[in-house]
């Protein structure tokens, strides 16, 4: 195998489908408020789809892509499948149709956040170095579509998803092209509790683990303000380019993902989590500051800060899991941290943060600094929380530590 060819190939695979994520992910929010008039519930409710995909993907990865097909295979068949929804639902005005093909979409789309990894790992010599190099360029391919969709002017319109859809025909042309690899035969039987990961509950006997899982969670749920409504709140208070601003976060997100290891070995896991979960207070604040003011310079200044939260919080979590769980259940552990977050608190998030905005909203106006006070409020209970309860393994951390690959080469 041509190693060096098949990392373009990867490389082409990640900035792909990152890019069709965020063609449509970040502007749909300004789309459904300003140009469908849905409101504030079912602008949230849009969200959740993604976290309702995200408790579901795991399942969808684990009984198909492992055992019955490969995974490139299955990567290109939900790409084809979903350029199709995409462009559908450019095409759809009524919510009641389009939540059901967005809610379809998303478990086609989600699992193959989970593919590029595992398909970039079983192609790469030394995953542990050279992994995060191609991971880089997903980061990437967010970004690139935050700026087009900016320079283009087209938030407000449906032609994102026309954007994604296109995106996603090439997205399968890659998968086609990737190396195939034929899951390997299953030796020995495995029930469904273990297919699904629910040995990972063992886990929770550990109640660092079980603090970190509950406050993980917990911290999904203000979250979810920022991911359904800063691009609406933006272009509705006049902020111009908000897609493209806000992939200011994903910059910075890149500086910290080289600089983590350092702060890693400074704060341990607890600082690094708390920090994050401080900053995101601050971040909160300043939105609303910036609503009640009209100083829109604060959001810029938030803006960055979503990248540095992300990485300290999202990355310290998975290395922490994966140090307490056992060799055989880290698997199901990081799919467990991954169902809390990305799952049920996002989902969670998103259904409290559309009832919010949508009793806040008055004939079409939006009482933003109201709205984002609730998250930042909200944040600062978690935060204080998670200080008082959370008590990491020592020794945990400082192998964790020693572990990490501080080369950037």
């Amino acid at each position: 195998m041509n190693f060096a060819n098949v990392k373009y190939k990867l490389s082409a695979m990640m900035f792909v489908q990152f890019f069709i994520w965020g063609s449509w992910y970040v502007t749909m929010g300004t789309y459904l408020g300003e140009t469908l008039h849905f409101n504030g519930i079912q602008i949230g409710l849009a969200y959740g789809t993604v976290a309702i995909a995200s408790m579901i993907s795991p399942f969808i990865v684990g009984m198909i892509a492992d055992r019955f097909f490969s995974a490139n295979h299955v990567m290109a068949f939900l790409n084809i499948v979903g350029a199709g929804l995409l462009a559908w639902l450019s095409t759809i005005d009524d919510f009641s149709l389009f939540f059901p093909v967005l809610i379809i979409y998303s478990i086609c789309y989600m699992p193959t956040t989970a593919l590029c990894n595992s398909i970039s790992f079983s192609n790469l010599k030394d995953p542990g170095n050279e992994f995060s190099r191609i991971r880089l360029l997903g980061s990437l391919g967010w970004i690139g579509a935050c700026l087009l969709v900016s320079a283009l002017k087209i938030e407000h319109l449906s032609s994102p998803f026309l954007i994604a859809s296109f995106t996603s025909v090439l997205g399968a042309g890659i998968g086609l092209w990737l190396p195939t690899k034929t899951p390997a035969k299953q030796v020995a039987k495995v029930n469904i509790a273990q297919m699904l990961g629910f040995d990972a509950f063992k886990l929770t006997r550990q109640r660092s683990f079980t603090v970190l899982l509950v406050f993980s969670a917990l911290t999904c749920m203000p979250l979810a303000f920022y991911d359904s409504f800063t691009n609406l709140f933006m272009n509705n208070t006049q902020i111009n380019n908000a897609a493209a601003a806000m992939s200011m976060g994903q910059a910075v997100e890149i500086c910290f993902l080289f600089t983590f290891p350092f702060f890693l070995r400074k704060l341990k896991f607890k600082g690094c989590i708390g920090t994050a979960i401080f900053v995101w207070i601050i971040l909160y604040g300043l939105l609303a500051i910036s609503a009640a003011t009209g100083i829109k310079g604060l959001v810029y200044l938030a803006l960055p800060l979503h990248g540095f939260c992300f990485t300290f919080f999202f990355v310290a979590g998975q290395l922490y899991v994966d140090k307490q769980a056992p060799e055989n259940l880290r698997n199901s552990a990081q799919g467990l941290i991954t169902f809390a977050t990305y799952g049920a608190g996002k989902y969670i998030g998103t259904l409290i943060a559309g009832n919010v905005v949508n009793h806040h909203t008055s004939n079409g106006v939006y009482a933003w600094d109201v709205i984002w006070t609730v998250p930042c409020l909200f944040a600062c209970l978690i935060f204080a929380g998670f200080m008082l309860l959370f008590k990491e393994n020592e020794k945990e951390t400082a192998r964790a530590v020693s572990t990490i690959n501080l080369e950037s080469n």
